[in-house]
């Protein structure tokens, strides 16, 4: 038997009412005990983890079971994201959502094929009526996998609410074993005032920490002066796994008044993004560690943080003491607790503040656009989060735009001139991102007469590149004139190491075939099952496409036993 969710009344996070649940609609989605990859929340590049990751036992087709009764309201076949994924609205108003499947089940998959059949294509957004695939709680949708941007074989489960914005799975009862509270990683001091300093240090510094027997942590005493705030690097372990996931919760106290919280309650896709101001976006991108910013600041209006009392800045005034507790906790209340005495002194500062300035400031609130050799880059409002300079050069094809050591909030737009390149070898031309080994990494990009145009996300240096080197296409499980009449499937190995692929087509016999695509082995995959072949003669024919129009035709012949 499923395990059932046990659900109960929770506490809104970002100021509506509270909802009522009724007790045991959802059941498990998978039929194994439940241990996670992946909690709530988690602090993942450009977004928060929107929901559990449940780990399937390190391999792929295990069962995947509706929660509760309702109707599947939308599948999502994709390359990369969730893959295959699939969502069920319930009676009372929530959303199941189950992502990185291997396949669907029953008549989902038949549904699911038909509708690509007909579009002739293997990515689809469909929205089924209420009516079309009905399902009851426990039936079985479809097979765990590691389809779409998986990094290995697991099931991510969301529950929406009405709005369409993720909540917390924990919420709803589910119990999984956990004694080990979070871990500390780092405590870290930002002063923020023109004459603020943490022991007389004006940039932020690393606090070292002292553990004492009962688990919690302190500091030697701070001498401090002004406007300062703390951050804190920390995850969370639970019992049986070894992974590196999110806290739920982070309370600070400054003299026994709670000055800062942040929970993992629930948040809205719209607001996501804005995780890149709510940790020390330059330090992961130096150290590959996230500081979460006990503070907010400007341009950061993430639900998740549910009191901010003087923005969770401290005034440490001279002469006077503080007490300022960090308390961390995990979904099933373990606790690590960080005491920090203040004391307040107005002293000289030892080490001021560093100023990492460009030569071009762009401003927040308003657009700017600046001219640089043959490129155009334009920003448009709100793209940074707060007034910048940056430092933003160009030589012949390749502009250095900055480090990514300052976050994008909005995109910007890239636009090269390429006047200078023959008409002719203008369609092989493309805007790409320089990586650490210096090949360029395709960019999506638009081409019009002499221009080159990319929206990008991230700072860095691009390039104006050139592919004139066609996909190559590679049999894996088949040659020509061979029987295939025991094989289940059709597997072909595509690659571009350039632009990258963009587009694929293949036939048998002039009929059009479904191959599946995994990016992340490179191979198309054609499953028998389908049934499209009758003869026992047949030719495949496929046309592999790259991004700058440079295209493979492959052709062979082979055989199998006709129905």
């Amino acid at each position: 038997m499923r395990n059932s969710f046990f659900l109960f009344f929770f506490l809104s996070t970002i100021g509506f009412a509270q909802p009522t649940v009724p007790t045991d609609y959802f059941s498990h989605p998978l039929d194994i005990t439940m241990y996670l990859s992946g909690t709530f929340g988690e602090l993942r590049n450009n977004h928060f983890h929107s929901g559990l990751d449940i780990r399937t036992q390190q391999r792929e087709g295990v069962p995947v079971y509706a929660a509760a009764d309702g109707y599947v309201s939308r599948i999502n076949v994709q390359h990369f994201g969730y893959g295959k994924a699939l969502y069920i609205l319930h009676p009372n108003g929530y959303t199941t959502v189950y992502a990185h499947l291997q396949k669907y089940a029953g008549e989902v998959e038949a549904y699911v094929k038909k509708q690509q059949y007909s579009k002739e294509s293997y990515e689809i957004q469909v929205y089924p009526e209420a009516s079309v695939l009905p399902v009851k709680k426990g039936d079985l949708i479809g097979y765990s996998g590691n389809t779409g941007g998986s990094g290995g074989p697991h099931l991510h489960f969301e529950i929406r609410d009405g709005s369409q914005r993720p909540m917390n799975p924990m919420l709803f009862g589910i119990e999984l074993k956990d004694d080990i509270p979070p871990i500390i990683n780092g405590l870290y001091a930002y002063p923020v005032g023109d004459s603020a300093h943490v022991n007389y240090n004006q940039n932020k510094s690393k606090i070292r920490l002292v553990k004492i027997k009962d688990g919690t942590y302190t500091t030697e005493g701070i001498e401090a002066f002004g406007k300062i705030g703390f951050g804190i690097a920390a995850i969370d372990r639970l019992n049986g796994g070894t992974n590196q996931n999110g806290v739920y919760r982070i309370s600070t106290q400054l003299n026994a008044k709670t000055s800062f919280e942040v929970r993992l309650d629930r948040f809205s896709f719209d607001e996501t993004r804005y995780i890149n101001r709510y940790i020390d976006y330059e330090h992961f991108r130096i150290n590959r560690d996230r500081i979460q910013k006990l503070f907010r600041e400007s341009s950061n209006p993430l639900s998740i943080i549910v009191q901010d009392y003087n923005d969770g800045f401290l005034e440490i005034q001279d002469t006077l003491d503080y007490s300022y507790t960090i308390s961390v906790f995990d979904f099933a209340g373990n606790e690590t607790t960080i005491i920090v005495p203040i004391h307040g002194k107005r002293g000289e500062v030892l080490i001021p503040r560093v100023k990492n300035e460009g030569t071009d400031l762009i401003h927040s609130n308003y657009a700017t656009s600046l001219t640089k050799g043959k490129f155009l880059v334009y920003f448009p409002i709100g793209a940074l989060y707060e007034d910048a300079y940056l430092e933003i050069n160009a030589q012949g094809d390749t502009i250095d735009l900055h480090k990514d050591e300052v976050p994008l909030h909005k995109s910007i737009t890239l636009t090269a001139d390429i006047s200078q390149y023959a008409v002719e070898d203008r369609a092989k031309l493309y805007i790409g991102l320089i990586q650490y080994r210096g090949a360029p990494r395709y960019v999506p990009t638009r081409r019009s007469g002499e221009k080159l145009t990319a929206t990008i996300r991230n700072f860095g240096n691009y390039t104006i590149a050139q592919d004139v080197t066609p996909p190559r296409v590679t049999p894996v499980n088949f040659s020509e004139g061979k029987w295939l009449s025991n094989e289940s499937t059709l597997r072909v190995k595509i690659e571009d190491n350039e632009s990258g692929i963009s587009a694929y087509r293949a036939t048998i016999n002039g009929k059009f075939i479904l191959m599946e695509y995994e990016y992340k082995t490179k191979t198309l995959t054609y499953d028998f099952s389908d049934n499209v072949i009758q003869d026992a003669e047949n030719n495949l024919k496929l046309v592999v496409i790259d991004n700058t129009g440079n295209s493979t035709t492959f052709e062979t012949k082979f055989y199998r036993k006709s129905n």
